[in-house]
């Protein structure tokens, strides 16, 4: 049995940049605080699933003015990494650092492999180095350092690695456990928010609001924010409920998909389902008059609590875009929550969410998933004012159910089981691309 509380501190946490770049470079710092000197550096081995490797390939990695890739990832790591800052492992890092990280990973001594057989989240990196070895294993989920070993020993694991409440090591009992509710029961859940609990809440609201502040006034990553602001501004668009949540949500992943080091409070391990999960809903209620101001913030923690309902059932990673169907349906969820809908409002729009956005791919970290972001924020909206109004994608269409519970099951399915070939094709399309061939498949 798991308190809102626990599910929040599991769930919801700061992340500086990409989390899947950010990982491979915690596991390494890692291995490295275990390496007593890093001069000698004379091999790195690195192992990461595949889903891993095509989110860490193309997304900028923050403090690097915008360089990408698996190898430089792991450098930083090594070389300025902090790995008890978890997902914040990179905030230290200098030009200095950069210069030394770039040097490292062009000396040909980071070998990466493709572990295509494991699921879920995998990383492990292995440094020798005067004669000795020292590693580091990430698993389940991002900031999770299942093991570390110097010279194939193991090595007690920091206690500030790790992020879990009341000593709960193993969040997939959690996700377990979540699978067996129904929404009413996430709904019920609400009821148990503290001062503690909206505090928190209202610190990933401002966190992301910076974010999405800098994409605006820079134009960062692809401006897509910026460019709907724009219009807004030339009167081609008015701004509505959906334009607004997808100007704010596109305006974050615009900053944090350059690689602005700022960090973003992410959610169901993803930055991008944080700002997801959280901005839309915040753009809306400037367009509604609310009881209490804690009602958005009610409403933003029935959105993490949707979008880990789903994320549970589909992985954390897999060839389904999550921002356009977990946190998409989290915020749709938390819309009509705020918009004063039923429960079978809510559910209504969950269905609907899920049922418009259940085809959309993950083709991987980079730029343009800020036009996912846009998209999956502006049909929250509407997924919420159609069900408002009565309208609901009937349970004999496609993936969608009677109920929302089924209907997330489905995308569950369909992610874990009826994607595995898209995954991997996506995956040799992105591989045919790239020209560093350094790696195993």
């Amino acid at each position: 049995m798991y308190s809102v509380k626990d599910i929040l501190k599991m769930e919801v946490t700061l992340a500086l940049g990409c989390t899947e770049p950010v990982a491979i470079a915690l596991a390494a710092a890692a291995a490295a605080s275990l390496i007593d000197n890093k001069s000698k550096i004379e091999k790195i081995d690195v192992s990461i699933d595949a889903n891993m490797y095509k989110n860490a390939l193309a997304v900028s990695i923050p403090g690097t003015d915008g360089k990408c890739g698996v190898e430089l990832a792991t450098a930083l790591g090594i070389i300025s990494g902090d790995h008890q800052k978890r997902l914040e492992v990179l905030e230290d890092l200098t030009e200095d650092d950069l210069h030394k990280a770039e040097a490292l990973s062009t000396q040909h001594i980071i070998n990466i492999k493709l572990n295509r057989e494991v699921k879920g989240i995998y990383i492990n990196v292995t440094i020798t180095a005067d004669k000795n070895t020292a590693e580091a294993e990430i698993r389940m989920f991002h900031n999770n350092i299942a093991a570390m070993k110097k010279n194939g020993q193991d090595v007690a694991i920091d206690a500030l690695c790790d992020e879990s409440p009341d000593g709960k090591q193993d969040i997939a009992k959690m996700e377990k456990w979540l699978t067996t509710l129904e929404l009413s029961d996430l709904m019920l859940m609400i009821n148990d928010l503290d001062e503690e609990d909206f505090s928190f809440i209202q610190e990933g609201v401002d966190t992301n609001l910076k974010l999405a502040d800098y994409g605006m006034k820079n134009g960062a990553g692809l401006g897509i924010g910026r460019a709907f602001e724009r219009s807004v501004r030339s009167k081609l668009v008015n701004k509505d409920m959906g334009v607004a949540a997808r100007i704010l949500a596109s305006s974050a992943s615009d900053a944090r998909m350059s690689g602005v080091s700022l960090p973003a409070m992410s959610s169901a391990g993803s930055g991008n389902h944080g700002l997801t999960a959280i901005l839309p809903i915040w753009a809306v209620k400037d367009f509604i008059e609310l009881d209490t101001p804690q009602t958005v913030l009610e409403a933003i923690a029935l959105s993490h609590l949707v979008t880990a309902y789903i994320k549970a059932h589909t992985g954390r990673l897999s060839a389904i875009c999550g921002c356009s169907v977990a946190a998409g349906a989290g915020a749709a969820a938390g819309i009509t929550y705020m918009l004063g809908g039923t429960a079978n409002h809510i559910a209504g729009a969950i269905i609907n969410h899920t049922h418009d956005l259940a085809g959309v791919i993950c083709d991987g970290a980079k730029a343009g998933c800020s036009l996912k972001l846009a998209t999956a924020a502006g049909t929250a909206v509407t997924a919420s004012l159609l069900s408002l109004q009565g309208v609901v994608v009937q349970a004999t269409d496609g993936l969608s159910a009677a109920s929302p519970e089924q209907s997330m099951r489905n995308i569950g399915t369909l992610a874990s089981e009826g994607m595995v070939e898209t995954d991997r094709t996506i995956l040799n399309i992105m591989l045919d691309k790239q020209f560093n061939k350094n790696f195993e498949i």
